[in-house]
């Protein structure tokens, strides 16, 4: 190990590897185990250590709040990775990937995010882990809210604290996420903690996924109730083991759509415990500070694909099976008040209920709020690069379309991955690996010179790169959705 790459951060020395032409830092704490005193408690600051610490392994996964078989693997959890083309560089771009689902995992180690195109291409890429699921987000009354915010500005402020020794330039600091990642990336523009933290930002399907302080305190109630405990409090919680604490709110979220008459559109998502626009860590309308209170305008890459719910309608099992009452429910519950149904029904007249149930829950649920980022962006004195991905995935005899996440393996050209295969296939087409690179090149473009390349988004245009086997530059294709919503931003879910 002893010709494997070393650098000294502010808290001590780490050991990397050499792999595929870079150099890999893993497991590296940004913060303290939020476990015992520390848990549901803002992140503290790491520990310093004497000698070399190994950063060859991941850090252990954060628990999650999703059906899936995972072992504990301790309680570490708050760790990032460094992917660099040289330890010994200097200024080069660096991506900052928040790889946060639903707001119920974040698993860094997952192959999806492999650095190594990316490194190759001169970017130092970081991946973190942070909490979610009730440890980031359970609205408890004697705890900061959004703490898994908080630990991705403590991530933040450990990449201008050590990033330089990996080669990277913090005044070239790029943050991007995809759905709650693009989410948290939405919540980062707007806090006052993170400014100054990162220069660019890139956004793939925004969530329109937040609470009200009400709803927020009664459905964290409800979780408490169910787990026994006496009050929504981090006292009554901290004792009780945290996988069995993520396991119950995997129970307690299959069963939110018992809850639509009390807790309303939240009741849809799947995810009881989101970030909460609480006016102090989160403000009032996750977007872009307005421009007075930034030194500049934020360069912004955001998109979305084209069929954003078809995969959740896949896996699910609903595919091919909603009806006119489906239809007429998630109209009346997801198009912008008072006439949105009515809008939807004549924008999209020859539409049957499957087409208007994934238009109206791709629109309000990712395709609105990442066109209505771009636009709040550009109106705070930013630029705004927008795309959609039309691209169909091959995977099921392409009845995923272009579907969420598909463009996550693209981007980091990880068609390989497990998550690439599954959408793309054991083999990728030449017109997938063509994609992939001008995906890839956009955000290498993007993240090294604030242009993705493409005309900018603007008011007068909506200019939007409609990512395809033919790539091109079109006014915003979902216009008619766009119209529907004209002044109806989408707003937090809330009490009925």
């Amino acid at each position: 190990m002893s010709g494997q790459p070393k650098v000294r951060t502010a808290e001590g020395v780490v050991q990397g590897r050499r792999r595929q032409g870079h150099a890999v830092f893993r497991g590296i704490p940004y913060a303290q185990p939020p476990v015992g005193a520390l848990r549901f408690a803002a992140p503290a600051p790491p520990h310093r250590w004497d000698g070399t610490r190994q950063a060859v392994e991941f850090g252990p996964l954060v628990p999650l709040s999703l059906p899936i078989d995972v072992r504990p693997q301790g309680t570490d959890w708050l760790t990032l990775n460094v992917g660099t083309p040289d330890p010994g560089a200097a200024g080069l771009p660096v991506l900052v990937w928040i790889p946060v689902g639903g707001y119920l995992s974040a698993a860094s180690s997952d192959p999806m995010y492999d650095p190594a195109a990316l490194a190759k291409a001169g970017v130092v890429v970081v991946t973190l882990n942070c909490r979610v699921g009730a440890e980031g987000f359970a609205f408890l009354d004697d705890v900061p809210p959004n703490r898994g915010f908080l630990d991705q500005i403590a991530a933040l402020e450990w990449v201008q604290r050590n990033i330089a020794g990996f080669g990277g330039d913090p005044g070239r600091v790029t943050v991007g996420g995809q759905s709650a990642g693009a989410g948290s990336v939405a919540a980062l523009l707007s806090m006052k903690f993170a400014r100054g933290l990162f220069r660019r930002a890139i956004a793939h399907s925004v969530p329109g996924l937040r609470s009200t302080p009400a709803l927020a305190r009664e459905v964290t109630a409800a979780f408490a109730d169910r787990l026994g405990a006496a009050a929504p409090t981090a006292e009554a919680l901290r004792d009780l083991d945290p996988w069995h604490l993520a396991a119950e709110l995997t129970a307690f979220n299959a069963g939110l759509p018992a809850h639509r008459e009390s807790w309303g559109r939240l009741a849809d998502t799947g995810t009881a415990l989101c970030p909460v626009v609480d006016g102090e860590v989160l403000p009032e309308t996750p977007g872009p500070a307005p421009a007075e209170a930034r030194a500049s305008g934020t360069e912004l890459l955001v998109g979305h694909t084209r069929d954003e719910f078809r995969y959740f309608s896949v896996v699910s099992g609903r595919y091919g099976t909603f009806t006119e009452e489906d239809a007429h429910a998630a109209l009346n519950r997801h198009a912008p008040r008072p006439d949105g149904a009515r809008a939807y029904r004549a924008a999209f007249p020859q539409a049957g209920p499957e087409e208007l149930v994934e238009t109206v829950y791709s629109d309000a649920l990712f395709r609105m709020p990442s066109q209505r980022l771009a636009e709040a962006n550009a109106a705070a004195g930013g630029t705004s690069y927008l795309f959609e991905l039309c691209w169909a995935a091959p995977a099921l005899d392409g009845i995923l379309g272009a579907c969420h996440s598909l463009d996550v393996p693209l981007a980091f050209g990880t068609l390989d991955s497990p998550a690439g295969v599954q959408l793309i296939g054991e083999e990728p087409t030449p017109e997938a690996v063509a994609l992939s690179r001008e995906l890839q090149e956009a955000w290498v473009r993007f993240v090294t010179t604030g242009d993705a390349g493409w005309p900018a988004h603007r008011p007068d245009g909506h200019l939007t790169r409609v990512l395809d086997t033919e790539s091109k530059t079109l006014p915003y294709p979902e216009q008619a959705s766009r119209q529907i919503w004209e002044g109806h931003s989408p707003t937090p879910f809330d009490l009925p």
